[in-house]
Parts: structure tokens; sequence; C-alpha cells
């Protein structure tokens, strides 16, 4: 993406932000991904159609976003082979269920809460995201 503007990612954050704080005071609970997909699987519990409609409106925000302002949207490239990419899947989704949630728990929404345990798990996050990347681009 060529025409990036830290603007953009401000605006983003923001956006992240405040959609998440709005998640918590329509709803008394966090906007943790893997646990409204976890309970999107589930069609007796209760609150299923609202995470429906959650799983269902993430893509679509980025699809408007797509189509209303297309020099925003970055070139995706995945680098591997299918195999890799679905493995590299399945790994953060058990690092999400091991961790007890998803960054978007943790980080967007634990953080600002001072909740130490989301703290703890956002820090291992990124302590991992950074060990991955210097394997992958310096030792493989």
């Amino acid at each position: 993406m060529q025409n990036f503007l830290p603007w953009h990612g401000l605006a983003g954050g923001v956006l992240i932000g405040l959609a998440a704080a709005f998640y918590f005071l329509v709803n008394g609970r966090v906007a943790g991904i893997s646990g409204i997909v976890e309970q999107a699987l589930q069609p007796r519990v209760r609150g299923f159609a609202q995470s429906i409609a959650f799983v269902i409106g993430l893509p679509l925000g980025a699809l408007v976003v797509a189509l209303l302002a297309p020099g925003l949207v970055p070139e995706v490239k995945l680098g591997g082979s299918t195999g890799v990419i679905v493995a590299a899947g399945l790994l953060v989704g058990l690092g999400a269920r091991i961790g007890g949630g998803c960054t978007s728990g943790h980080g967007v929404c634990g953080l600002p809460r001072f909740s130490i345990r989301s703290i703890v798990a956002t820090a291992t996050f990124m302590v991992v995201a950074a060990a991955t990347v210097f394997v992958v681009r310096h030792v493989i």
C-alpha cells in the first residue's frame, strides 16, 4: 500500500476502540473474537444470533471499506502453501483457546481495563510474534 499515512492507522485504531467500547456497553461483555466465534458455533446458546451477526459483519465491514475507499485496502499476498496457511490458522486458534482469548479480547478489551491476565497474555503474544518473525526471517 503506497499511500498509507499514519492517520489511517490511527483512525482504524480509534474505530476499533470505539466499537469495542460500544459492544461492552451494550452487551456487558468484551468483544473477544474467539469467544464470539465459539458462541456462533453453538446454536442453542443465548446470544447465538448476535454472535452470527458479529461474525458476518467482520468481513462485510472490510468489504464496505474496499468498495468505498479502494486505495486504503492493501494487496494481500500469502506466502506459503495451503497446508502451511491452514496449519498456521489452527495454531493461532489453539493459542487463542489455550490463552483464554485472542488479541482482540486481551489486547483491545483487556488492556484498557488493566486486566493482569490480559497484560500477561498480550505480552506473551508480542514476544512470541517477535520471536517467530526473527526465526522465519533470519534462521530458516
